[in-house]
C-alpha cells in the first residue's frame, strides 16, 4: 500500500518556493484568508502603536468606515489637528504600545467611576500621563487635565458602541508601571513630562500569558458589557527604538515581536471573534518583495504601507486597488510617513 504524504495535496501558498519564490501578483491575496466578514460599511475602530495610525490613515482615505469619535476636522488643518492626537485613531488615545494599556483604557472607559487621571508637570504645563503625546505643550492647570480625560472617556465609550471590528496593532511587550496606582504607562516619565522616580515606577516586560491575558480578559469585558466586538489583531513590524531590559535591542526587539505574534496565533486559531492580519510578514520579510523599510532601517516604506492596504481591500473584495509590484527595489528604502510615535524621543537619550 502506497501512503501520500500529507503535503502532496497542500496548495501552492504552503511552500516556500511557489509562495516566495515563484509568487506572482494573485499571491497577495494568498497571505490573508479572513475569519469573518468585513466591507468597507463595517464599522471600525482602530487602536495600537505607531504603526497603527498608518491602517487608521489609510483606510479612513479610501473609503473604509473607520469610527472618528474625536475630531477637528471642520475646525484646523490636518497637520494641526494630528499634532494635538485628532485623527490619529478612533478616538484621541494616542499610542497604545500593549495589550494591558488597551485593557485598562477600556475598562475606565466603561466604569462608572474611573480611576483618578495621572497628572504629570513640565514647565509649569500639565500632561495626562496616560496619553501625554496628545497635548504637546500641555495644559494650563491640573483641572485641565482631569476634564479632557472625562471628555476623552466619554468618546472612547462612544466609540465602543458603534464599533464592529475592532483593528488593534500590538507594538511592544516592554512598559513602565505607575506603581502608586498600578496603570501601565505609553511612555517612560521624564520622556515628554514628569520625571522619574525609580521608587514609583517600576519597569516590566510583559510576558506571553500577560498578553494572551490581558487580550482574552479585554474580550470579556466587551461581551459582559454587551459589545460582540471581534478583533483584528495585527503586530507592528516596527523594532524597538530602545531597550530597557538590559539586552541588545536587537535581540530585545525579537523577543518583544515574537511573543506579540504568538499570541496573535493561538488567538486565531482557537477564538473565533480574533483574526489575524499580516502586517507584520509583509513589511519584514520577503513575502510580497519586502522588506519594507525606509532609509533608518525601521520605519514602514510608503510602498510597503500600500501593499499591506492592498492585500486588506482585495481580500475583502474590493478590487479597485492597484497591486504593486512584488519584487520592488529603489522603493524598499523610500522615505517613511510621518506619523506621531512618542517612543521615537527615546532616541534623544542615546549615547552619542
Amino acid at each position: 500500500m502506497v501512503l501520500n504524504s500529507p503535503y502532496a495535496d497542500l496548495p501552492a501558498a504552503a511552500f516556500w518556493r511557489s509562495a516566495m519564490v515563484e509568487q506572482q501578483a494573485e499571491a497577495l491575496e494568498a497571505l490573508y484568508k479572513p475569519k469573518f466578514e468585513m466591507s468597507q460599511e463595517t464599522a471600525f475602530m482602530t487602536a495600537g502603536s505607531c504603526f497603527a495610525q498608518h491602517l487608521h490613515r489609510n483606510l479612513a482615505s479610501n473609503g473604509w468606515n473607520v469610527i472618528q469619535s474625536e475630531s477637528l476636522a471642520d475646525v484646523v488643518s490636518p497637520q494641526v489637528a494630528e499634532k494635538f492626537g485628532y485623527g490619529v485613531f478612533s478616538a484621541r488615545y494616542g499610542n497604545i504600545y500593549t495589550a494591558r494599556q488597551l485593557r485598562e483604557l477600556l475598562c475606565e472607559a466603561i466604569s462608572v467611576s474611573p480611576s483618578a487621571a495621572i497628572v504629570w508637570e513640565k514647565a509649569g504645563r500639565y500632561y495626562d500621563a496616560l496619553r501625554p503625546g496628545v497635548e504637546p505643550e500641555g495644559l494650563a492647570t491640573q483641572a485641565d487635565v482631569i476634564r479632557s480625560r472625562e471628555h476623552h472617556l466619554a468618546k472612547v465609550r462612544e466609540t465602543l458602541q458603534k464599533t464592529d471590528v475592532l483593528i488593534f496593532t500590538l507594538g511592544l511587550t516592554e512598559a513602565w508601571i505607575d506603581v502608586e496606582t498600578g496603570r501601565t504607562l505609553p511612555t517612560a516619565p521624564g520622556t515628554i513630562a514628569g520625571s522619574f522616580d525609580p521608587a514609583r515606577f517600576r519597569f516590566v516586560n510583559f510576558t506571553y500569558s500577560e498578553v494572551l491575558d490581558d487580550l482574552i480578559e479585554t474580550q470579556k469585558m466587551l461581551h459582559q458589557n454587551g459589545w460582540e466586538i471581534k478583533f483584528l489583531l495585527t503586530v507592528s513590524p516596527v523594532p524597538l527604538v530602545a531597550t530597557a531590559s538590559g539586552s541588545h535591542v536587537g535581540s530585545a526587539s525579537t523577543y518583544s515581536k515574537s511573543v506579540l505574534r504568538a499570541v496573535c496565533g493561538v488567538l486565531h486559531q482557537g477564538n473565533p471573534d480574533f483574526d489575524y492580519f499580516p502586517s507584520y510578514e509583509i513589511i519584514t520579510t520577503a513575502a510580497v518583495g519586502g522588506p519594507y523599510f525606509g532609509a533608518n532601517m525601521r520605519d514602514p516604506s510608503p510602498m510597503g504601507v500600500e501593499t499591506v492596504l492592498t492585500v486588506f481591500a482585495h481580500t475583502h473584495g474590493i478590487e479597485d486597488r492597484d497591486v504593486p509590484d512584488v519584487k520592488p527595489v529603489q522603493s524598499r528604502y523610500a522615505q517613511a510617513e510621518d506619523v506621531q510615535c512618542e517612543e521615537m524621543m527615546l532616541e534623544a537619550f542615546a549615547r552619542k
